[in-house]
């Protein structure tokens, strides 16, 4: 029986078109926000100007009375470097809230900024759990991707500018205050965005079940987060525009970022993250190929528990074949999704294998996996997927 501590500190709004309720969302959390001109920083890449989002929130923002200000100085994982230029940024503008616009890189941005921000020192000062000295800025994230959760997390994930080694700071105080989950923000992403963000939100659904933190809550965000996520995935690759699938992605990646919230992730993003740092493999594709490895390594101890996942999708499957169905059906989203299968496909030599095995055993979230890595369980790992 697992003990868990369970606080949930973001307000969580979901449904077409509730972005049109950014104004009074924001005003309803006090304070400064309430009354006056309140400046608001937009934390969002120059994609999601691109497409429009952009234009539409800070629209509603300025037609009631908001002084708004933009940061879009940053990329995909973004880094320290990111992190200090919007920090330099909220300092000249001092932003009464924050809103990050976006994927994960979005909103794990501004929840660096708010860090470094609110609370002083540089971003390195934040890793690991717990370390923020003093209240943060209120923050409202808006998803335009249904890939990482990061909206109902308290942690962001920035990489070391130098060393681009992936850094997570995590703490209550950094978790959003309100969440927007409007699945119109997503029919806009391309096909391989799609994919890439579906994915990565499987993932999380798949190894937040297994962790040695599972408990009775994070394994039923889990569950319910895997089932819709696997119904509609490749539904939203052949008919991008099904706003009803493309509703149960973002609820579902939603669902499994309140499982990491609680649980934590495992062996495939300790040994995919070695992969993103060394060879710039983006983070989907390189946790989804490390994915089916792991879920049948862990599945020689645990078939019960992946069992129990896959029967979300298939209520008949056998214990004893359900991690190889999973690993297998896994692949078969890969390959809809034309996503590589192996290091080969990506033009990753062998001889990195034991460099990747170095990194992922120092990575935090392998720590959590319910079978122990070590130097030759983790080589078999990356063997599997040559």
């Amino acid at each position: 029986m697992q003990p868990f501590d369970l606080h949930p500190r973001t307000r969580i709004v979901f449904g077409p078109n509730v972005s049109n309720q950014i104004n009074e969302l924001a005003r309803s959390l006090g304070g400064v926000l309430d009354s006056g001109r309140p400046r608001v920083l937009v934390v969002c890449d120059p994609g999601i100007v691109a497409a429009g989002h952009f234009d539409r929130i800070t629209g509603l923002l300025r037609d009631n009375n908001w002084e708004v200000h933009a940061f879009h100085e940053f990329a995909e994982n973004p880094t320290s470097a990111m992190v200090d230029a919007g920090v330099s940024v909220a300092a000249d503008f001092q932003p009464d809230l924050l809103i990050g616009l976006g994927g994960g890189s979005s909103m794990d941005c501004a929840k660096g900024i708010n860090f470094v921000y609110s609370c002083g020192g540089r971003i390195h000062d934040y890793h690991g759990v717990g370390k923020a000295t003093s209240e943060m800025l209120p923050m409202i994230a808006i998803p335009t991707t249904a890939g990482t959760g990061s909206e109902a997390q308290s942690f962001a994930l920035i990489s070391d500018a130098e060393t681009h080694v992936k850094m997570a700071c995590g703490d209550p105080k950094a978790a959003c205050r309100i969440a927007l989950l409007d699945p119109t923000f997503t029919l806009t992403q391309p096909r391989g965005v799609t994919a890439l963000t579906g994915i990565d939100a499987i993932s999380h659904a798949v190894e937040t079940y297994v962790s040695k933190k599972r408990n009775v809550m994070s394994m039923t965000y889990s569950r319910r987060a895997f089932g819709l996520l696997g119904r509609s995935f490749v539904r939203v690759l052949q008919v991008p525009d099904d706003l009803e699938a493309r509703a149960d992605m973002q609820l579902g990646a939603c669902l499994a970022g309140m499982a990491i919230e609680t649980s934590m992730l495992g062996a495939a993003h300790a040994t995919a993250n070695p992969l993103t740092a060394r060879h710039n493999v983006v983070h989907g594709q390189a946790v989804g190929l490390m994915l089916p490895a792991v879920v049948r390594f862990n599945g020689t101890v645990h078939a019960d528990w992946y069992s129990e996942l896959l029967r979300e999708l298939e209520p008949h499957s056998e214990v004893s074949e359900a991690p190889t169905r999973l690993a297998e059906l896994i692949e078969e989203w890969m390959r809809e999704a034309d996503l590589a299968t192996t290091l080969d496909d990506l033009s990753i030599p062998t001889s990195d294998i034991g460099l990747f095995v170095e990194d992922a055993l120092k990575q935090w979230t392998g720590t959590f996996n319910p079978i122990e890595l070590d130097e030759d369980s983790t080589r078999a790992l990356y063997r599997e997927v040559v």
